[in-house]
């Protein structure tokens, strides 16, 4: 285990170093109703099992995988806290249906996002040409919907449909009367994923996701309109060490194009995880590195509920990069009730 932790700093610091000057531009390069989808939306995709240990959302995380979670439904939070005292709070509601006999499974969540009193600097034609500090509120609401399947051989497939829109508000805070206002309308979004487990050691995994927007941004000078996309490609391997023990290993491409901002930028983030579960999987302990976040969590499982918690430092500080702090520190937990444990 020594090795593998050293192996884990290594990387972490190595990570950050290669993406401090994209995290600086990043931050002026993207809109903050877009951003704030990172600490909420982002993670449901996800889920918080794969968040603690890494956030690989090609393996464990993949929606090929939603068929495991059949006859379920959830209730999921987080916040997300800078040490400047800017926080972002969601809450969700979900529900996985039984299997078909066809053999497919679907899963619709839905969530809503909420942030007051937000602190930052942003560009826009009525602030000049330099970066303007602003103060203002912002909300995200979304629907998904997912569907997997099983195949022969170990193949899963899956896919997922998403409908989202975000706001952001904000003034000035040396002149209120200076405003800017940003928000979204919905374009066809979703992604894809597929997964491979020949037996109980191996999972291998591809995930796709494609996010779709028309943003309008408004300030006291003119109404600004333009296309938001946001693509995402990931690959990971999860392999059995030991019972109960397995190492999750993956990486991501991200290609994120704003019409508004006139910005286009492709990146790439490892993304690495340990997992150990003991007493029978009633519990769990995790943690990884996500991109250039630090990650850890627990599971508590005594069916037909399973809870499980994830602690994300920075969360999407590879994506965010400093617009709402330089700091940050989050928590996110599902509480999962399994209504088909006792239908025979």
């Amino acid at each position: 285990m020594t090795f593998v932790w050293r192996i884990f700093i290594g990387v972490r610091f190595f990570v950050a170093s290669i993406f401090f000057n994209v995290i600086s531009y990043l931050s002026v390069a993207q809109s903050p109703e877009i951003l704030l989808r990172e600490f909420a939306s982002g993670q449901i995709k996800k889920g918080v099992r794969s968040i603690g240990m890494g956030g690989n959302g090609a393996t464990w995380g993949n929606y090929s995988l939603t068929w495991r979670d059949s006859s379920t439904a959830l209730l999921n939070a987080g916040l997300t806290a800078y040490t400047n005292n800017n926080n972002f709070s969601f809450t969700a509601v979900g529900v996985n249906l039984p299997r078909f006999k066809s053999g497919w499974v679907f899963y619709a969540i839905a969530l809503s996002q909420y942030a007051s009193n937000i602190s930052l600097s942003v560009k826009s034609p009525a602030f000049g040409v330099n970066s303007t500090p602003v103060r203002g509120d912002g909300s995200n609401q979304a629907v998904f919907f997912k569907g997997a399947k099983l195949f022969r051989k170990g193949f899963s497939f899956g896919f997922l449909l998403s409908y989202e829109r975000s706001q952001f508000s904000a003034n000035a805070e040396s002149n209120p009367s200076d405003f800017v206002r940003y928000q979204t309308e919905w374009l066809p979004s979703g992604g894809l994923g597929l997964t491979w487990q020949p037996n109980q050691r191996w999972l291998i995994g591809f995930r796709g996701l494609f996010n779709h927007d028309k943003e309008t941004k408004i300030d006291n000078l003119g109404i600004y309109e333009g296309l938001n996309l946001a693509h995402e490609y990931r690959l990971g391997v999860s392999v059995g060490l030991w019972k109960g023990a397995l190492i999750d290993i993956g990486g991501n491409m991200r290609y994120r194009y704003n019409e508004i901002n006139d910005t286009r930028q492709t990146t790439f983030s490892p993304n690495l995880g340990l997992e150990q579960n003991f007493w029978n999987r009633q519990f769990a302990l995790r943690g990884g590195l996500d991109e250039s976040s630090a990650t850890g969590g627990f599971s508590i499982r005594k069916l037909p509920v399973v809870l499980d918690v994830a602690y994300v430092n920075n969360l999407g500080e590879a994506r965010v990069g400093t617009l709402f702090g330089s700091t940050s520190n989050s928590v996110i937990a599902t509480l999962v009730y399994n209504y088909g444990y006792k239908i025979k």
